[in-house]
């Protein structure tokens, strides 16, 4: 997901925008730019890379101004080259763009035609000449971007910057997050809170099609309709220290010793330890006549999901559908009435699973999120809330928007297990007693970061590595899997362990790592028996258990990892600190960029 940052203000702002492009880095990107409006021009500095490139740009060649924009690209159409970084700019305007202009091509077709000349091969490029186009037939910049906006078909961010008006931008959104800050004398649009948290705490939303005016004196806001509407200034809480990393050496690394934290502080908002209760938000609907449960969610929040659906099934014996966002509405799924549909979203933004939302709100679903950003645009959509408290995470790879996700989780699915019936009070008090234990289990799992450190240039070398769990242990093993593939680039898959022998142990040789999650209980020996065929062929194995799976099954292991003893309802999230922390420190012993990988986005705002 690309960055925007846009300010009007009173002193020059080319070094505020760098920051504020900083502190969106762990969005992803590949290209930065910067454009000031200065003196009747329109002052463009652009690199490819990281920020440093472009920091080395504005020192070489400054931009003087004190109104501009800047952004950071994760490159869709258009490599990431100089000429396909934004901003984007014509004669008249320049323009910085977060999404997808699905119908570009005709577009550039007709503006080609009419004489315009395009200088990359990038989708945004079609908005700055449809706009300059209309100033240079004499309308306002107003009336230029009111009449572009229904021309475009898809899904946009935008901050606009004009040669001739050096006192204001305007931006847009439709399907991709914008905000506007309030300073003092300056006003500011950013991508997100974060953009913005040294300029202001005071922002504003902007909502679906809205598109914004933005001066030194404020802000004049308009809706898909463009009749002027007001939007509810709220203190962000969002501060500048939430986005440094201290003593640690990674962002990733200072979010995995983080949970303990966040889940304690995620827990609090879902239980009342003194009644030894579940409390969940007030809702509108009666919890105890849902009958089926859909979750749609995309990569980590799909592997949440997946444990959900072991709990729900498990606790309220209530049947669960689950999908990949990015397939949910193209199988033309069969969604009972008066069903309820749980999207899973870290960002809340996330394009497929947004429109998952809405394709099941048309089909008359009950709507609960799970998500990280309480004003992100799956809350504003929602029937029932159920906000993570994980903070702002940064590094790209989730780790403790996971653990926050699972909590969440885990508190409904007793909720819900309560409501129909399924549970007594003694049972309720049980499971609260085990969730209030998380956080000094995770504490527990993160005293065994040194020797997942010196363990982790065993694993380090390997092209392939495997990831076996049964149970909710599966998804774990699916999730461990993912993370050294997002930053280590090592290939990896993880399976059920008891598929092994139904195709994947035709891959095992000894120089493929295996990594088994298997703590002791009720599923432990038939996982064990799965490893014992992996290791009778050759397999290196790892093996993650409590004190009495690894003195019952670690001999002859590569290596070992030893967890708390925990119940299996929290387990899931005390087994998610060491693959997080495996996947950490194999890509610091491979010299990988743990906290912005090769390719990958923060969140993915197109389809």
């Amino acid at each position: 997901m690309c960055g925007i940052i846009g300010i009007v203000g009173k002193a020059p702002v080319a070094d505020r925008l760098v920051d504020g492009l900083r502190r969106m880095e762990y969005r992803g990107y590949d290209s930065a730019g910067v454009c000031t409006v200065e003196g009747g021009e329109l002052i463009r500095r652009r690199a490819e890379g990281k920020l440093g490139g472009l920091v080395k740009e504005l020192a070489a060649h400054p931009a003087p101004g004190t109104v501009g924009i800047a952004h950071t690209r994760w490159a869709t159409h258009g490599a990431p080259t100089t000429n396909n970084a934004h901003p984007h700019a014509t004669g008249e305007v320049a323009l910085v763009h977060n999404g997808i202009i699905e119908n570009f091509r005709p577009l550039r077709e007709a503006l080609t035609a009419r004489g315009r000349r395009f200088e990359s091969d990038t989708d945004t490029e079609v908005v700055a000449h449809l706009v300059s186009e209309r100033i240079e037939a004499g309308q306002s910049p107003e009336e230029a971007v009111k009449t572009v906006l229904p021309e475009l078909r898809g899904a946009f961010a935008l901050a606009i910057a004009f040669r001739n008006h050096p006192d204001l931008l305007i931006g847009a959104r439709l399907g991709s997050p914008l905000v506007v800050g309030y300073g003092d004398g300056e006003t500011y649009l950013g991508s997100d809170a974060l953009a913005l948290a040294p300029l202001t705490q005071k922002i504003a939303y902007l909502e679906e099609g809205d598109w914004v005016v933005i001066t030194r004196d404020g802000a004049r806001i308009f809706d898909r309709d463009n009749n002027p509407v007001e939007r509810d200034i709220t203190t962000s809480g969002v501060t500048a220290t939430a986005i440094e990393k201290g003593n640690y050496r990674h962002f990733m690394q200072k979010e995995i010793f983080e949970q303990p934290t966040v889940v304690a502080q995620t827990l609090a908002s879902y239980i009342r330890p003194l009644e030894q209760t579940v409390a969940l938000p007030q809702m509108d609907f009666d919890l105890s006549r849902i009958d089926r449960i859909t979750i749609v969610a995309c990569g980590t929040s799909f592997y949440a999901g997946m444990v959900a659906k072991y709990w729900f099934e498990q606790f309220a014996r209530v049947p669960v559908d689950i999908d990949v966002a990015s397939e949910f509405r193209y199988r033309d799924p069969v969604l009972q009435p008066g069903g309820l549909a749980l999207f899973i979203s870290q960002s809340g933004e996330t394009a497929d699973t947004l429109a998952a939302l809405r394709h099941c709100k048309a089909q008359g679903q009950t709507i609960a999120v799970v998500v990280n950003v309480p004003t992100s645009s799956m809350a504003r959509e929602a029937d029932l809330l159920l906000p993570t408290h994980a903070g702002p995470e940064i590094g790209v790879a989730s780790t403790k928007a996971f653990t926050c996700q699972l909590a969440v989780l885990a508190a409904l699915a007793a909720h819900l297990a309560l409501r129909k019936g399924k549970l007594d009070a003694a049972q309720e008090r049980e499971i609260v007693r085990h969730l209030i234990e998380a956080p000094a289990a995770l504490n527990a799992a993160l005293a065994h970061d040194e020797e997942i450190a010196e363990m982790a240039p065993l694993v380090a070398p390997a092209r392939d590595v495997l990831y076996l769990g049964r149970g909710p242990d599966y998804p774990l093993a699916l999730e461990g899997a993912l993370k050294l593939k997002e930053i280590s680039y090592i290939h990896a898959e993880g399976y059920a362990s008891g598929e092994m022998k139904h195709g994947p142990i035709a891959l095992i040789d000894e120089a493929v790592p295996v990594i088994v999650l298997a703590p002791s209980g009720p599923l432990f020996e038939k996982t064990v028996s799965n490893m014992q065929e992996v290791m009778a062929r050759g397999g290196k194995v790892v093996l993650i258990s409590d004190a009495e799976g690894l003195a019952e099954a670690g001999e002859g292991c590569m290596a070992t990892i030893e967890m708390p003893k925990v119940h299996p309802l929290i387990a899931p999230l005390v087994y998610a600190v060491p693959v997080q922390l495996l996947a950490y420190h194999v890509a610091v012993a491979k010299g990988t960029d743990v906290d912005q990988p090769r390719n990958l986005a923060k969140s993915v705002t197109v389809e």
